[in-house]
């Protein structure tokens, strides 16, 4: 395992339609190597569009992104997103007629051979507490189990980084726990750097530092919780 990443945002701005949706101000923030930090804001505050720019799938109008000292340019960032960065979103978006096994494997295609993709494929489910589910169908899997599977799927590739986009928000609360609970676990015992997106209190509070997000600026941080 190589750590975790260090994000550097510096007057960070990014607008739609023209301008008239001024999705991000003024975002400047610095998430440290094996940080994890939640994000909360109202809906429309902008914190989908930050996680897409330091996920490389969007660049920002102006400002300045940097993970590990690299800076996001707008260049290609095939690499970055295949090596350095995970997803973990709201709706798993998993693909049905593949098995868990297999869905974990698709990041990997092209990058592993078929054997070490299978075989890490499910040691990967099992680090997610999916032994038993490694030839599982989405369909057949409880909404905290197909999340799990996104999980062991954004760690496919070892990423330093894992953004989470609400990865709770469809589930119910005792399941969204153990969730958060996973992700604590893999944080500490990968050192990756973990941002997640969240409207719900509760599971922001589980967070070393909660910012946020309001009118397109990033709101003063409170004080890391207590060790």
């Amino acid at each position: 395992m190589s750590g975790g990443a260090e994000v550097v945002l510096e007057h960070v701005r990014k607008v739609f339609e023209d301008g008239r949706i001024r999705a991000l101000e003024d975002v400047s923030l610095r998430l440290e190597p094996g940080e994890f930090a939640a994000l909360t804001g109202p809906s429309g505050s902008g914190k989908s569009t930050l996680l897409n720019l330091i996920g490389a799938l969007d660049e920002p109008d102006s400002g300045t992104l940097a993970v590990d000292g690299h800076m996001l340019d707008g260049g290609d960032a095939t690499g970055y997103r295949a090596t350095t960065v995970g997803f973990v979103f709201q709706f798993h978006n998993l693909i049905p007629v593949l098995s868990a096994a297999e869905n974990v494997q698709v990041p990997m295609m092209g990058r592993r051979g078929r054997d070490e993709r299978v075989q890490r494929a499910a040691a990967l489910l099992g680090e997610v507490g999916l032994a038993g589910r490694v030839g599982s169908f989405p369909p057949t899997l409880s909404g905290g189990e197909r999340q799990r599977v996104a999980i062991a799927r954004a760690l496919a590739n070892d990423p330093r980084l894992l953004l989470a986009d609400e990865p709770t928000g469809a589930l119910d609360s005792e399941t969204g726990a153990q969730i958060v609970a996973l992700l604590q676990r893999l944080r500490e015992s990968r050192g990756m750097t973990i941002l997640l997106v969240t409207n719900d209190r509760t599971v922001a509070e589980q967070a070393d530092r909660v910012l946020e997000l309001r009118d397109g600026r990033v709101i003063p941080a409170e004080a890391p919780r207590p060790a």
